[in-house]
């Protein structure tokens, strides 16, 4: 693994099966312009794909987040989630579940496959846009990432 992949540039991978979901998210993010680089996947599969590197995925670069939907076709968020969390390379990477539900225990499972974050997505655009504003920020402005040692 080249850890240096982690810190080369501000990349996120958005998991989102809603056409319109994830041209708000791109918009918001384009906005700020913290962000260099949204890459969009439909499904589950697909989002694995990406992570692995496989098919059409082949050289895709390593997101320094991921915003993951719970409700996917393929293999839905928590599949995805765990995935990510069992696999070495990949469990450095936060995930953020951004979705619709709001279930305390679909929250909860979340929590314990290892989620860095759950957002409800708010119905309005105003306050959804907001929500992905200060995400953005926190991530890519605020947080401090680790350096693995060598």
């Amino acid at each position: 693994m080249n850890w240096s992949e982690y810190r080369m540039a501000n990349v996120i991978l958005l998991v989102e099966d809603n056409e319109d979901h994830a041209e708000m998210v791109k918009q918001s993010f384009d906005d700020d312009a913290i962000a260099k680089e949204i890459h969009w996947v439909k499904d589950g599969q697909e989002a694995i794909d990406f992570l692995r590197r496989k098919g059409k995925h082949i050289n895709a670069p390593r997101p320094a987040l991921i915003l993951l939907d719970l409700n996917l076709p393929k293999a839905n968020g928590l599949e995805v989630l765990q995935v990510i969390k069992e696999d070495y390379d990949l469990k450095i990477i936060p995930v953020v579940m951004l979705t619709t539900s709001d279930r305390n225990d679909e929250i909860l499972e979340c929590y314990r496959l290892g989620v860095n974050s759950f957002i409800t997505k708010p119905v309005k655009f105003e306050e959804y846009y907001d929500k992905l504003q200060s995400l953005e920020h926190y991530w890519f402005a605020t947080n401090r990432e680790a350096t693995p040692a060598h």
